[in-house]
């Protein structure tokens, strides 16, 4: 109980900024008593800090609390299917380095060293804050060898991803203990502590990359289903046309299929996924697909909050904001169509974290472990595993660059 009151107190001071231990103890519902205690003890362990006393108030003056930046730090890794990232975030949420690196397709014998060279460089970074990394979190597909033909590798390829624990190899290169989520649920997690989410206890989230895939959120907490995969939007049936073969969703509204209309006109891939995918040239290619993911998109939603009860859709992706909007408002006008008895339509909204979500979600993977309010941490589901889990940092205070 002392461990969850104390992630209370954190997750009060991330969402509303810098607070007086009082305002702490009448958000948490805490005896001004527990709330000073607590507070107290997470100065002492430097995750939180005084800010400057506030006057002109009535009453005495007040002195706010608020995160300390330097107090813990997480690294991220995400590694995706045409790039990969390795960063440090700190204990608000900034990123403090970064190291990146684009490739055509995933091959596990680049990506591997790569992945070790850059966690080295970015704990070297850190310096002597490397001691207060508490974990590193890791952001992936669960099959990173799956839609070989769909990426255009080379044959063969993929195959060497067969049997890979993607986990399981970064941890071996690492003191640090290793945190893994399917990337789309990664990037949830990013909305859910930095974004929107905070505001919502039960959402779907959508994130609309080279593939289209998603995560889920259910009553305040990061859903990840008993295998991992929760939120998998993009293997759902898609009927693209009466009367044709029931395909994938990904094959209909994932960014590649846009990157594929525009290399067929001679445009660049990457086009697709920045400014130049609403420049007037392109427009219509961009329009016409944004037509036909408004259908398969808003079929998706009715199905899967008749299924759970949705406040909201939240839709972002790497895709550019105007692009994100559009897609969006032409689902929202495919619901209107939609016969919504017997169930609750949910709100649509854009996320706000964007195309950095999956890498930020990464980081905050360990951020959640070691500080959220989690109802599971009275559960001990996973054998004991919070059990040497504390608010404080001693998890990484050995590990040095």
């Amino acid at each position: 109980m002392r461990q969850f009151n104390e992630r209370v107190v954190l997750q009060a001071i991330r969402l509303h900024g810098a607070l007086p231990k009082a305002e702490v103890a009448r958000m948490t519902r805490l005896s001004t008593q527990a709330a000073s205690v607590i507070l107290n003890s997470l100065l002492t362990r430097g995750l939180v800090v005084r800010g400057a006393r506030l006057r002109g108030r009535v009453g005495q003056p007040s002195v706010p609390i608020a995160l300390n930046p330097d107090g813990a730090f997480t690294v991220g890794v995400k590694v995706g299917r045409r790039s990969l990232d390795v960063l440090a975030m700190d204990f608000a949420a900034k990123v403090r380095c970064r190291e990146s690196l684009e490739y055509p397709y995933p091959d596990p014998a680049q990506i591997f060293p790569a992945i070790e060279a850059r966690l080295a460089a970015v704990l070297g970074q850190l310096g002597r804050q490397a001691r207060r990394v508490v974990g590193v979190g890791v952001a992936a597909p669960l099959w990173m060898g799956g839609w070989r033909d769909f990426l255009g590798a080379p044959a063969g390829a993929m195959d060497a991803w067969q049997g890979v624990d993607v986990r399981e190899r970064i941890q071996a290169m690492t003191p640090l203990p290793v945190e893994f989520a399917k990337d789309t649920t990664a990037a949830c997690a990013a909305e859910l502590v930095l974004g929107a989410g905070r505001r919502l206890r039960n959402y779907l989230y959508l994130f609309v990359g080279t593939f289209i895939g998603g995560g889920l959120v259910v009553e305040g907490d990061l859903h990840h289903g008993p295998h991992g995969n929760a939120g998998a939007v993009g293997s759902l049936p898609w009927q693209a046309e009466p009367g044709a073969a029931p395909r994938q969703l990904l094959h209909g509204a994932s960014g590649l299929v846009l990157e594929q209309r525009f290399t067929a006109r001679g445009w660049p891939a990457a086009a697709a996924h920045d400014g130049r995918a609403v420049s007037p040239e392109p427009w219509p290619v961009t329009s016409a697909w944004l037509d036909d993911t408004g259908p398969a998109l808003a079929h998706t939603i009715a199905a899967a909050a008749s299924l759970l009860d949705l406040e909201a859709v939240v839709f972002d992706g790497s895709m550019h904001r105007q692009v994100i909007g559009e897609m969006v408002a032409r689902t929202d006008r495919v619901l209107d169509g939609i016969s919504w008895e017997g169930i609750s339509r949910p709100s649509l909204m854009v996320g706000t974290v964007g195309a950095d979500a999956r890498a930020l979600g990464a980081a905050v993977l360990p951020l959640y472990r070691h500080f959220a309010p989690v109802h599971a941490l009275f559960l001990k589901a996973d054998a004991g595993a919070d059990d040497d889990v504390d608010t404080g940092v001693d998890a990484g205070a050995e590990a040095g660059p």
